[in-house]
Order: C-alpha cells, then sequence, then structure tokens
C-alpha cells in the first residue's frame, strides 16, 4: 500500500473539491469583450469560408470521442509524490483553460443571438466543444479524489476585457498552440507508451482537431476585417501576442518540467518545438512573425526562467512583506527588460500574397 503520508496535500475548499489554483500573471486568464461591437462586425468579406466553417462545426466531429473507457478504472495510487502533483497541476490548468474558453464563447454566442447569427452560432458550437474538454479533465481530477468547482471558478476569477480584435489575436493563438502542445505530446508517446502514465493521452489526437478548427475560425473571422491585419498596428500587436503567449508558456513549462520528465518529455526541447511549429502556423495569418531563431530569443527568456526562480524562493522564505518586496524588484525590473529586448528582437516580415517571408 502506498504510503498516504508521502501523497502532496492539495488544499479544499470543501472534501474532494481543490481549492483553484492562485492567480498570477502566468495563470489561465478569463476574457471579456465588447459584444455590441462583435455583434455589429461586417463578415462578408469572408463569408463563404466562415459557413463552411459552421457547417463543419454542425457536423461535430468528435461527439462520440470523449467518452472513459475500461482503462480508467482503476485505481491511480501508484502515481504519487511528485509526479501525482505535477500531473494534478496540469489537469488544473488544462481544465481551466478549456473552461476559460467555454464562458467566454458561451456568452459570445448568447449576445450575437438574432444579429450576428453566423457568428452566434459557431461561437455556441465551439463553446461545446469547450465544455467537453473542461468536463473531460475535471472527471480525470476525480481519479486523484479532486475536482474543480467550476462555478466557484465563474464567479471567483477576474476577468481580463480584451476589444475583439485583440480577442482574435489570443483566442487564435490559443487554439493553434494548444493544437501544437497535444499533437506533441500525442505523437511521442505514440511512439514511447512505456511513458504513457494516464489513459487521457490516448485522446489528445482527436481532441487536437477542435483546437485546430477553433483556430481556423479565428484565422477566417482576422481576414474578414481586414483591420486587424494589414496596418502597422497590426504588425505591433502581432509581435505583442506572440511574444506574450510564447514567453508565459516557456516559463510556465520549464517551472512544471518534472510534469513533461515524467512523461518522457524535456520541456525546454517540446516548448521549443511548440514555438516553432505555432509561430510558422500564425504565419498563414499574421502579418509578422517572431524570429525564434535569433541568438538572443531563448538567452533572455533562460535569463526570466532564472528571475523567477528567484521570486519563488524569495515568496517561500520568512522575510517579512516589505523585505520582500524589496528583494524582488531587481527580478520583476529584469523580466521586463529581457521581455522589451525580445520585443525589439526584429521580426519576421511575412508576405501572404507572394507566400514568402522577409
Amino acid at each position: 500500500m502506498v504510503d498516504s503520508l508521502k501523497k502532496p496535500q492539495f488544499e479544499e475548499i470543501r472534501p474532494g473539491i481543490k481549492v483553484p489554483a492562485k492567480e498570477t500573471i502566468l495563470t489561465p486568464r478569463f476574457y471579456t469583450t465588447d459584444f455590441e461591437e462583435m455583434a455589429q462586425m461586417d463578415i462578408s468579406a469572408n463569408e463563404d469560408e466562415l459557413r463552411a466553417i459552421l457547417e463543419e462545426f454542425r457536423v461535430d466531429y468528435n461527439r462520440h470521442h470523449f467518452v472513459r473507457d475500461e482503462e480508467f478504472k482503476q485505481s491511480w495510487e501508484h502515481i504519487d509524490g511528485e509526479t501525482r502533483k505535477v500531473f494534478v497541476e496540469f489537469l488544473e490548468r488544462s481544465c481551466t483553460a478549456e473552461f476559460s474558453g467555454f464562458l467566454l464563447y458561451k456568452e459570445l454566442g448568447r449576445r450575437l443571438k438574432g444579429k450576428n447569427p453566423v457568428l452566434a452560432e459557431i461561437f455556441t458550437l465551439m463553446s461545446r466543444d469547450e465544455a467537453r474538454h473542461a468536463g473531460f479533465l475535471n472527471k480525470a481530477l476525480s481519479d486523484f479524489n479532486l475536482s474543480l468547482d467550476l462555478g466557484f471558478l465563474t464567479k471567483s476569477r477576474d476577468y481580463t476585457f480584451f476589444k475583439p480584435k485583440f480577442i482574435f489575436y489570443a483566442t487564435y493563438l490559443s487554439e493553434k498552440i494548444g493544437y501544437w502542445r497535444y499533437i506533441t505530446i500525442y505523437r511521442h508517446l505514440e511512439k514511447h507508451p512505456e511513458d504513457r502514465i494516464y489513459p487521457i493521452f490516448r485522446f489528445f489526437e482527436n481532441w487536437c482537431q477542435d483546437e485546430n478548427r477553433h483556430g481556423d475560425f479565428f484565422d477566417a473571422i482576422m481576414r474578414a476585417q481586414p483591420n486587424t491585419l494589414n496596418d502597422w498596428k497590426a504588425r505591433l500587436w502581432s509581435r505583442f501576442f506572440l511574444l506574450s503567449v510564447f514567453a508565459t508558456m516557456y516559463l510556465n513549462d520549464i517551472q512544471r518540467s518534472d510534469f513533461y520528465a515524467s512523461i518522457g518529455l524535456d520541456a525546454r526541447e517540446y516548448d521549443k518545438l511548440v514555438i516553432d511549429k505555432t509561430n510558422d502556423t500564425a504565419g498563414r495569418v499574421f502579418p509578422i512573425i517572431l524570429d525564434v531563431n535569433h541568438p538572443e530569443f531563448y538567452d533572455r527568456l533562460e535569463i526570466c526562467v532564472d528571475n523567477n526562480d528567484k521570486l519563488r524562493e524569495i515568496a517561500n522564505s520568512n522575510a517579512p512583506g516589505v523585505v520582500k518586496f524589496f528583494r524582488k524588484l531587481p527580478h520583476y525590473v529584469s523580466n521586463g527588460l529581457q521581455l522589451i529586448k525580445l520585443y525589439l528582437i526584429k521580426p519576421i516580415r511575412v508576405d501572404h500574397l507572394a507566400g514568402t517571408v522577409r
């Protein structure tokens, strides 16, 4: 029998209901937007493609996919210690991110109904997909005697307001990077089944196709709104969101490298592959992509990794609050400088008509 005292303990709201992870700049965000501006959006420039995407969502390729099979029906007590802790954190972060998408898409579907019926139905069907993902992940948490109170999350989380075009940038990248994360893990475990410590990873191949279709929708809606892509402001915002998404993922994943090690992956190599693939994918719609092969790109991210390690050490120390603040300040400043310097690395311009980069 596994010694229960060796299992990491998670703070609970009530028995079996996990206290949500503390909100930080690196945790999954909950978004809201200008629903009226979205409802008034003219999609005529790309309506045929959007209607084709709607038909694909209606088909619902994954309607029978998210069904737990016999492999789940066993004890998972053998996943213990640090592996159990980091795996529960992975499930929680993934569930929270999927649930955040569900809330945003559901509200958009509700607010746009009767005003912009094509977009309203697409958002409603995407919320269906995200609800399945979140529910499947939350059920997985129950195998570890925990779950998230999603109703509590709805009420307790702060919501970040983005104008519609910024929602498009952020959610497009979130969905596309989600695709590359899931498919990379799936392909690795397909080659190395001995590293598949839990059956949820078998579902990632079909799962990531939902992410890909969602990303294709945001690609199409941005091309229906040329002002989101075709001016100097679009180039600046594209750089900002690419860097924000890549830096956030890298800092999060390196902090949780034990999870990736538990499934046979090196967190740094995994992230570099996902960033490279997502960056290339973004070049199909964004006017610029980042020069992720620049010699300073990962060197500066590694400085941020070191700063974050020091920030956690300070946070966990017994020093008074004001002392902690002044000890943290240089590391916050350093992180800010590194990100500014990363932003200023010359990006790669994309010529969509010629199919080239320069």
